[in-house]
């Protein structure tokens, strides 16, 4: 599977906006801004209101939203009240009822650690068990999931780094630094592009980062 450089120019079929920071790059805002169609869970849903942005839907457990607040949106607010699934996997669920594979994620890091360390493991469970295109954008690059054999496109100086969720082989061509294995998330970190492509390969899951701008 090829996966192409994330600026501007990308084109996700929805977005889906969680509570943690809320997006100050501009392309996370030009996403936000330009979404086909804009899912927010339900922390989040407040402050996307004050930005003067109203999402086709809000999603979860309402327990961030104040009653008021339910009652004025009752029209987009859609309450799933299990607690086996978080507020991202219920928003994405929404999501592929509508017909959305590829899906875009803003805001999923930040505020609270366990929240933002959750939220990016994750996105393994889409792209394995649900089959999502799926991307997860910051303010300082963008992750994505992948398992088995993978195109990155790059460019020099891109910092990339590599998070094993469960490969006994690792093995790369275009990086600074040859993959392993790694038995530990650190281990695969502050990795380096070395031309416009990495030719990526594990026999589990990854989760691959990547960098805007050049080190």
């Amino acid at each position: 599977m090829k996966y192409p450089l994330i600026n501007e120019d990308y084109r996700p079929e929805a977005v889906v906006l969680a509570g943690g920071d809320y997006p100050r790059h501009p392309v996370p805002l030009h996403l936000l801004d330009n979404a086909p169609y804009l899912c927010c869970c339900d922390g989040a849903a407040v402050e996307l209101l004050e930005h003067a942005i109203t999402p086709q839907a809000i999603v979860g457990d309402g327990d961030s939203l104040p009653a008021f607040f339910r009652e004025h949106y009752a029209g987009i607010v859609h309450i799933y009240s299990e607690q086996e699934d978080n507020d991202l996997t219920k928003a994405t669920r929404f999501c592929m009822a509508k017909g959305y594979r590829r899906i875009a994620y803003l805001g999923a890091t930040g505020k609270r650690e366990d929240h933002t360390v959750g939220n990016i493991s994750l996105l393994a469970r889409y792209r394995s068990e649900m089959q999502l295109n799926v991307t997860m954008i910051t303010d300082h690059g963008y992750f994505v999931p992948i398992r088995g054999y993978a195109e990155l496109e790059s460019f020099q100086g891109q910092q990339v780094s590599i998070f094993n969720l469960g490969c006994s082989q690792i093995s790369a061509e275009g990086l600074k630094w040859e993959p392993y294995a790694y038995q530990q998330w650190w281990q695969g970190t502050l990795n380096e592009a070395t031309g416009q492509r990495i030719l990526l390969h594990g026999d589990g899951n990854l989760v691959v980062f990547r960098t805007y701008n050049r080190k």
